[in-house]
């Protein structure tokens, strides 16, 4: 008898601790979750409501390694590049320092004053690297041999045909993570999360017709 009334008192103080933690938990994971949502506010919805919808892309920048890939395929390449959705500017800083002429385009105009004081604080020249708050889905892409993207799946179709339109034939495309789901790749490097294709625009126009 003693021993199931101990039994029942340890049972009774383990379901009121664990009353109490529950407030807690649920105190923390709310404030964590909008902390979250104030973030996802600030950096990505402002380039959001600019954007039509089957186009929009979520803000997810580069790893170190995927940078790495990228400047692997680009290795031997010269001219002006442009990043499409260049974030807070980490790639366009990596690959100004081979010597390209970079302009990121990026309609987050809180990435874009990010990205801009960066350059600043670096000593980063503009015309090394260069910072636009510009739609690049209405802008003409002809001048650029060199054009890098991280994009979400959904848009490379729509964006595969626009870049088959502007690019001039020696120009290279590379793509982060989520391949041209038409194009043949002329090199790649890396592998799963962090993997980078390399298209030749004078490649994908034989193959494509």
């Amino acid at each position: 008898m003693i021993m199931e009334d101990s039994v029942d008192v340890i049972l009774q103080e383990k379901t009121l601790h664990h009353a109490q933690e529950r407030p807690l938990v649920m105190a923390a994971s709310g404030a964590m979750l909008m902390a979250s949502y104030g973030l996802w506010t600030v950096f990505a919805l402002p380039g959001f409501r600019k954007v039509p919808t089957s186009l929009k892309v979520p803000y997810l920048p580069s790893s170190g390694v995927q940078t790495q890939n990228v400047m692997r395929l680009l290795q031997g390449r010269r001219g002006c590049l442009a990043d499409l959705g260049s974030g807070d500017g980490r790639l366009v800083f990596a690959v100004s320092s081979l010597g390209f002429q970079c302009t990121g385009f990026e309609i987050n105009s809180i990435l874009i004053g990010y990205a801009r004081a960066r350059a600043r604080w670096m000593g980063i020249p503009t015309a090394a690297a260069r910072f636009v708050n510009e739609d690049f889905w209405k802008t003409d892409l002809s001048r650029y041999k060199n054009v890098t993207v991280f994009l979400a799946p959904g848009v490379m179709e729509v964006l595969g045909r626009k870049l088959e339109q502007e690019l001039a034939h020696d120009a290279r495309v590379i793509a982060c993570r989520f391949p041209f789901p038409h194009w043949h790749a002329s090199a790649s490097e890396g592998q799963g999360l962090d993997q980078a294709w390399a298209y030749d625009m004078a490649t994908v126009r034989r193959l494509l017709t």
